[in-house]
């Protein structure tokens, strides 16, 4: 019933969204597109490989996610710009669900496909406006720590050491190393070969982005990561071929399954197995994937519409249908769970992408790749790689973004900053959480800084002092503190006047210490007028 039900929805949705991109002329940028799609897939390919593998899932896995994300979520996503797919925050989430569900790959498909469908109900329910809710300095900040740690993570791999996942995200490793120290094992542990092709990589792309890319179109539609990637395969086997006095490990490259024939690539799929539906555990792991992938989707389309050029605004509603649907997919066939990705939203929109075409184009390089020259890719050193990502890193944590966080004041710089230091000492999430923490404690300083206004104090003709306090428009139980300390701080024998004129809700516990003070005020021969006051 589940499988019917999915496929009439992926069928229904994805011809109501060609049938809208036929409409749009998809293909007007698309001297754009084309080449950010081809960036995007040299950072996407060993992204999915290094997630699959911290998740413990085969890394066909990954491919097949990434492939789902770029296709299917692209022409159901109303995103221009955003690119989905397996997302390394879920990492954690993937193994230990294996692992409870004993191991079984299948058993966690189903969770997956249930995922989907709950953030297919997210979508029709109007769950998206969640995305308004965060604050612009946490999204800056998230988008500073995930560059930030992009560049520590590549590092490693730019000089040879490929001891961790490549993709990985977490600064705490599991043999109890952390992001700096596996840069000084690094550094102790250099490949010369590695390091001469990450140091010819970067020069190759400032020049490409510094000189080059105001030459000529031309090397605009030829860009730099496309040179970096050709560049590397050729070093490479000038090295294997002993040409070059150097050499690299097997787990210096890129290492995509290679399939002997299409009957041998198809048969790398698996299928769920919905016999696990009456298991409890099922339903719980999908619950929590389809939170956490909602929850980073929707980051990650505002952390994208505050990229993009044309500042064009992504429906979340839509995003989280288009996100269940490739779910969806993507447990139907043996994927993992996909989200919209930042570091690859980032690469489409920092090398010229312009619609969802790129997106699109990026899943089906994917899946042309996997089945044709998964040998060639092969030949991909993850220096190369490292090298396009400490770039997209770079351009996300620019030096001058903490000066402009701190020209705006601390009620924007400080959870920004604390977004970025916990990302980069936790996780992702976990940073993010951090960060609206501080953000809600600065909104809550505000509501309780701005819960009145107090005029001069006057003087009537007997000499009685009279201290005039007029209600902010939102009075809430935050403001009760300050209003006490206002009332509490007027001398004996004066007069007070609150005024609610301006007040258009006060919360029950104001009320009642006014009333409170009201009565109290008297053994101090005060006296209090009240100028609109909603009693109740």
């Amino acid at each position: 019933m589940i499988v019917l039900l999915s496929f009439k929805i992926i069928a229904l949705t994805l011809l109501n969204n060609l049938k809208r991109m036929m409409q749009s002329n998809l293909f007007t940028n698309f001297k754009n597109d084309f080449p950010a799609s081809i960036v995007v897939f040299f950072v996407a390919l060993p992204l999915c490989l290094g997630v699959a593998l911290a998740s413990g899932a085969p890394l066909f896995a990954g491919i097949i996610a990434g492939i789902v994300g770029g296709i299917v979520v692209g022409f159901a996503s109303g995103s221009p710009l955003g690119v989905s797919g397996p997302a390394a925050g879920l990492a954690v989430i993937v193994l230990t669900s294996i692992a409870t569900l004993g191991g079984s790959w299948a058993a966690f498909l189903t969770a997956v496909v249930l995922a989907g469908v709950f953030q297919l109900i997210l979508g029709f329910a109007k769950a998206g406006f969640i995305a308004y809710f965060f604050p612009s300095s946490v999204i800056k900040g998230m988008l500073t720590g995930i560059g930030l740690l992009i560049i520590l993570k590549q590092i490693p791999h730019a000089v040879g050491w490929d001891k961790d996942a490549f993709g990985d995200d977490e600064f705490l490793q599991a043999d109890g190393q952390n992001s700096f120290s596996e840069i000084f094992k690094a550094f102790d542990s250099i490949t010369p070969g590695a390091l001469i092709i990450g140091l010819i990589s970067l020069a190759i792309l400032i020049f490409w982005d510094q000189v080059l890319s105001k030459k000529g179109k031309v090397f605009s539609i030829i860009n730099g990561p496309l040179v970096v990637v050709v560049t590397g395969i050729i070093l490479f086997n000038l090295y294997k071929n002993g040409v070059l006095d150097y050499s690299l490990n097997a787990n210096q490259l890129v290492a995509v399954p290679v399939p002997v024939s299409i009957s041998a690539f198809f048969s790398q799929f698996t299928f769920p197995d919905f016999s696990v539906l009456a298991n409890f555990e099922v339903w719980k792991i999908a619950i929590v994937i389809a939170i956490v992938a909602s929850l980073e989707t929707l980051l990650c389309v505002e952390a994208t519409d505050k990229l993009d050029p044309d500042r064009r605004i992504t429906p979340t509603n839509r995003e989280l249908k288009a996100q269940g649907l490739g779910n969806i997919v993507s447990g139907l066939i043996g994927g993992l769970p996909v989200t919209q990705v930042i570091v690859r939203s980032n690469a489409n929109i920092s090398f010229g992408g312009k619609t969802k075409l790129s997106a699109i184009l990026h899943g089906v390089f994917l899946l042309v790749s996997a089945i044709t020259i998964a040998n060639v890719l092969n030949m991909i050193p993850l220096s190369s790689l490292a090298a396009i990502l400490l770039m997209v890193g770079y351009k996300l944590a620019k030096p001058n973004l903490f000066k402009e966080m701190y020209k705006l004041g601390w009620e924007q710089f400080i959870p920004f900053t604390a977004t970025v230091i916990a990302i980069l000492a936790t996780d992702l999430l976990k940073g993010i959480t951090v960060g609206i923490l501080f953000g809600i404690f600065y909104t809550l300083r505000h509501s309780y800084r701005n819960s009145h206004h107090l005029k001069d104090t006057e003087k009537t003709e007997n000499g009685q002092e009279v201290h005039h306090m007029e209600l902010a428009q939102e009075v809430s139980f935050f403001n009760k503190a300050s209003v006490m300390t206002v009332l509490d701080a007027i001398p004996a024998n004066s007069k007070v006047i609150i005024d609610c004129s301006k007040s258009k809700s006060i919360a029950y516990d104001v009320i009642e210490l006014i009333k409170d003070y009201e009565i109290n005020a008297k053994t101090k021969n005060i006296t209090v007028e009240k100028i609109n006051f909603i009693a109740h």
